[in-house]
């Protein structure tokens, strides 16, 4: 049967169950999903998906005021056997994966002029990872990104964020029956950038999908990670980690729908916050239909609070639509630094820089781990290190 947990630990967090006769809620948006920007209102901040997101910042993103004409680079470093391409608005590939669920993510869709499609062969098995460089140099962008698996394929891609500049953009991730994908994106923007994604991953029967969201850099970034399932068999691992500095508005909604029986997913994500009003928002949405039966979900969500100043906003939600389900749960905790770890620490002569380094690496480590290259988990630690040297 399903169980909730909710340990709000000086934060403002909040969580929710229901058994549903019907799926009245699934997507918690104020439209259904659609391609066309005109199916959904301009946002004012007083809907369910909008109410934490500082609107002001987004730069016209949420009201069509905001014109394509930035520049934004994509390269991509693919091993031998697999397909690059770029291609136009018509491709049948485009928006396989789900729909825009915000207006944001459909005036991504509507304004983006050419997509990335990379494509990994049926029982192709890469022993390299694809490697994909998205680079900003000023002004506003729309972008779209197709990644698909055959059958029975194997993939690990690492997507980079860098620069500067107004980004708006879909990703889509499609797996093939059997495929095992693992994504890491990663997004260290500069100071004064905007970053907003929908991510749908459609998974196939008896398929792997694992993702893991890194956020450090940018004034505000939104992610929205989405899950749906093509087949019975199929798994989803949703991992993540942000450190939400100064001033930064790190935001990531995710929902897990299981609309296909026997299938499973894991969430858990981390995040450390310092500096006056850094703000970080996680909403884990998971949604079990009634045709779901022999589900096992769980979703967790730590936040570790270095400095007065900073705020955490923490929802995990859990409908169930079906009693015959495997396991369901979800948790939640934010609180401040442990002293007990730093003192023991520094009673065995660690000094108390050193040792807040120490704790905090720990604090991610499970989730660095789960990267599995080790050039991206050293970068990602020295990184943690440099933003800690703030508040040390």
């Amino acid at each position: 049967m399903a169980e909730a947990q909710n340990i709000p630990v000086g934060s403002t967090t909040a969580g929710s169950i229901a058994v549903a006769a019907e799926s009245t809620t699934a997507t918690r948006m104020s439209a259904p999903p659609s391609f066309d920007v005109a199916d959904f209102p301009v946002p004012h901040g007083r809907e369910e998906e909008w109410r934490f997101t500082p609107l002001s910042r987004l730069r016209g993103l949420h009201d069509g005021s905001a014109e394509a004409g930035g520049v934004l680079t994509v390269q991509v470093d693919a091993p031998e056997g697999v397909t690059v391409e770029t291609v136009d608005r018509s491709d049948a590939r485009l928006g396989r994966a789900g729909k825009p669920v915000d207006r944001v993510a459909a005036q991504a869709y509507t304004s983006f002029e050419k997509a990335s499609v990379v494509t990994v062969p049926k029982e192709k098995v890469l022993d390299q990872p694809i490697r994909i460089a998205v680079h900003g140099e000023g002004g506003t962008a729309y972008g779209h990104q197709v990644i698909e698996l055959g059958a029975f394929a194997e993939a690990v891609v690492v997507i980079d964020h860098t620069g500067d500049g107004v980004l708006a953009a879909n990703v889509d991730y499609v797996l093939g029956d059997g495929a095992k994908l693992t994504v890491v994106s990663v997004q260290d923007w500069d100071d004064k950038a905007v970053h907003v994604a929908q991510h749908n991953a459609l998974v196939g029967r008896d398929a792997s999908f694992k993702s893991v969201v890194v956020t450090f850099g940018g004034d505000l970034v939104r992610l929205h990670p989405r899950v749906s399932y093509a087949g019975t068999g199929g798994s989803a691992e949703l991992f993540g980690l942000y450190f939400t500095d100064e001033g930064q508005h790190q935001e990531h909604r995710l929902l897990v729908d299981h609309n296909v029986a026997h299938c499973k997913s894991n969430v858990a994500y981390k995040g450390a916050l310092q500096g006056q009003d850094a703000h970080a928002v996680w909403i884990g949405d998971v949604l079990i239909q009634a045709a779901a039966e022999g589900t096992d979900s769980y979703e967790m969500n730590r936040n570790l609070v270095l400095t007065d100043g900073a705020r955490v906003d923490s929802v995990p939600n859990l409908e169930i639509e079906t009693g015959e389900i495997a396991g369901a749960g979800h948790a939640s905790a934010t609180g401040r630094f442990d002293d007990e770890q730093l003192f023991y620490l520094q009673s065995r002569g660690i000094r108390e820089d050193e040792a807040r380094r120490l704790v905090v690496r720990g604090f991610f480590a499970e989730l660095v781990q789960q990267i599995g290259l080790d050039d991206v988990e050293e970068r990602l630690l020295a990184k943690i290190d440099e933003e800690l040297e703030a508040s040390v």
